[in-house]
């Protein structure tokens, strides 16, 4: 029995994640992870991902850090000026021979093809090279950072047309200068400049360190540009904090979504990228929920919401038909074009009234506000409507109602044609809030 279980979970994910791979497919996403990434065990676990995502047809983009492996050798000797080592002709040194060790041990890794394993088969071309284009980052602090420099250029042409090849292409925190000179750079850097250049659907950082959650250890599922620019003035020093104001950034330059994750979650690119609720957090330039006014488009998607509740006797069934007649009065609540809320609103002019009905949030995004939201945007077009008081039937969710201004009433004082539709046998509580 475990096992049907466990094999109907399975076919239910898959094929729920059926739209993201639909979307994915041709994409671009640029994933970064640090030195430390490639010191865990599971490692490999993170390199069988990005195999499933290069076989859904993802164009990939790596971008490797090297930090432990330089102080390693270095010996703990390095200096940093607001986060970045300070890189002179010995320590560059190191530097180049890190980045080489650690970009042979993953092109390695990218290699493996052996029978019963997730790379089966895979048959993965690595591309890298002289991609990003760098310059000194000069004095900071009255401290001259010498070989350590700033992204410069990436050569997006360049890079786009391995992806075209179907190559992965990865990437190295080191710059090449127009005079034959190599700098020292930040993984964060590089990753957002390629981003950008490359106009990645997303921009992903592996977080070696702590999870995505804010100073008072609360997970941050979702966040604007200004709603992270804020966070991150709250956050302690760790990964988050680090990584956060790159994928603000990025975000404003133009890459669609920037992703944070946590490698210490098995799988959590996986389900940050192919589930709704995901495991980390994602950063937007503005916010992916939206509520309008329904279209007849989105007859199926209110059909999903609200057949559950016409199920357990909650809300009146309403056919599809009727409810395509009557679309043009609702309005709907979406999360990156799937929704997950409804209402509407039916007005009776002649009493300065109006009917809210079947109000409804799908239940994996209860919980959020989205109720109360679809209440008040409701409320807004009732007064500009001239209406002075709404009113609601329900069987179930007075108490909701009531806590929002809602007080009880009696059918006798509904519009006089709305009384006469009321359903004896239903015996809906009626409740009616001054607008």
């Amino acid at each position: 029995m475990t096992q049907l279980a466990d094999t109907a979970s399975f076919v239910d994910w898959f094929r729920a994640a059926a739209p993201y791979i639909h979307a994915f497919r041709g994409k671009t996403f640029v994933i970064a992870f640090g030195g430390d990434a490639m010191l865990r065990e599971d490692f490999v676990d993170l390199i069988h991902d990005v195999n499933l995502l290069n076989a859904i047809g993802v164009r990939l983009v790596l971008v490797h850090g090297v930090r432990p492996q330089v102080e390693e050798r270095l010996d703990g000797a390095a200096q940093y000026v607001q986060g970045r080592r300070v890189t002179d002709a010995d320590t560059l040194e190191h530097v180049k021979d890190a980045v080489g060790s650690v970009r042979v041990d993953i092109e390695s890794m990218l290699s493996i093809g052996l029978p019963n394993t997730p790379m089966a088969g895979a048959e993965i071309r690595v591309a890298s090279g002289n991609y990003v284009t760098a310059q000194p980052a000069g004095v900071v602090d009255g401290v001259d950072l010498q070989f350590s420099g700033e992204v410069r250029k990436i050569a997006g042409d360049a890079i786009r047309s391995r992806l075209d090849a179907g190559e992965i292409v990865l990437l190295s925190p080191i710059g090449y200068s127009p005079t034959g000179e190599v700098f020292n750079l930040t993984l964060e850097e590089v990753a957002t400049a390629s981003a950008v250049a490359l106009n990645a659907a997303k921009l992903i950082f592996i977080l070696d360190h702590g999870s995505t959650v804010d100073a008072k250890g609360r997970a941050v599922n979702r966040l604007t540009a200004p709603q992270a620019q804020k966070l991150v003035k709250e956050l302690p020093e760790g990964d988050m904090k680090l990584y956060l104001p790159w994928a603000v950034r990025a975000c404003k330059q133009g890459v669609a979504r920037a992703h944070l994750v946590s490698a210490d979650v098995d799988g959590a690119l996986l389900m940050e990228l192919f589930t709704h609720e995901g495991v980390g957090t994602m950063v937007t330039r503005q916010s992916v929920e939206n509520l309008r006014p329904a279209t007849i488009d989105d007859v199926g998607g209110v059909l999903q919401v609200i057949e559950p509740l016409e199920q357990a006797g909650i809300l009146v069934h309403r056919p599809r038909e009727l409810l395509e007649q009557e679309i043009e009065q609702f309005f709907v609540s979406e999360i990156d074009g799937r929704i997950v809320g409804c209402v509407a609103l039916y007005p009776f002019a002649d009493a300065k009234a109006g009917e809210m009905a079947c109000l409804a949030v799908h239940p994996d995004f209860q919980g959020g506000g989205r109720g109360e939201a679809l209440l008040e945007a409701v409320e807004d077009v009732a007064r500009e409507q001239g209406l002075s008081r709404l009113f609601v039937l329900t069987t179930r969710t007075a108490h909701w109602f009531v806590e929002r201004g809602f007080v009880p009433a009696s059918p006798d004082e509904l519009p006089a044609t709305r009384k006469e539709m009321y359903n004896w046998q239903r015996r809906s509580k009626v409740l009616i809030k001054p607008l």
